[in-house]
């Protein structure tokens, strides 16, 4: 993981970011986590546009600024340990798009909005191809999910990813099958009593 110094000139953590194509540094003094240098923090600190400084002045001043005078110092973290949600909920609440992951004092990462992204479509298979499958349950019981199972297993319907939502007392089973003749899949499961709603062929996209 890429960090940089508080005393780092300004000018040095750009081109940092820039040859490593992020957008945020942690700042470590030392061993300890000091703040986290970002574009945005950077861009705040720049001479607004209607300022009479050239170029070359504002390069300058650059040069001679450092991190330390444009960081957020008031850092949230999240624990390398925590749940994928326990840092998502932090981010909306403090409004903000980046997390320091730490072990104990140490920081061992950062994770970011794309990356929670990322995560969301590694979770539902969304780049292999495969049929996806909607059931929607009007009222939860006991072994629903091992009686789809059974039934697609039956049928040499291979299931690739589940999942399970809620809204408003309904609940929903979305899976991505094998590809599979999605009509068959449709059959199977409304003749065993299921409400399908949504049945599609998902093609494999690029990583």
């Amino acid at each position: 993981m890429i960090t940089i110094s508080p005393d780092t000139k300004i000018n040095v953590a750009i081109n940092t970011m820039k040859d490593n194509a992020i957008h945020r540094l942690p700042v470590i003094d030392g061993n300890q986590l000091v703040g986290l240098v970002t574009e945005s923090s950077i861009s705040e600190a720049s001479p607004s546009k209607a300022t009479s400084l050239s170029i070359y002045e504002v390069n300058y001043l650059f040069n001679k600024m450092t991190v330390g005078e444009v960081m957020v110092k008031d850092v949230k973290t999240v624990a390398q340990t925590a749940q994928l949600e326990d840092a998502i909920y932090q981010m909306r609440q403090n409004n903000i798009g980046v997390l320091p992951v730490m072990d104990g004092a140490d920081v061992v990462g950062i994770i970011t909005n794309n990356d929670i992204l990322n995560a969301f479509l590694d979770i539902t298979d969304y780049y292999k191809e495969a049929t996806v499958v909607q059931i929607f349950i009007k009222k939860d019981r006991t072994g629903v999910i091992g009686e789809i199972g059974t039934l697609m297993a039956e049928h040499a319907f291979n299931i690739q990813t589940l999942m399970v939502t809620r809204n408003l007392g309904e609940i929903m089973i979305e899976m991505h099958v094998d590809r599979a003749d999605r009509d068959a899949v449709n059959t199977v499961l409304t003749e065993a009593g299921f409400e399908v709603r949504f049945v599609i062929d998902q093609p494999e996209h690029p990583a």
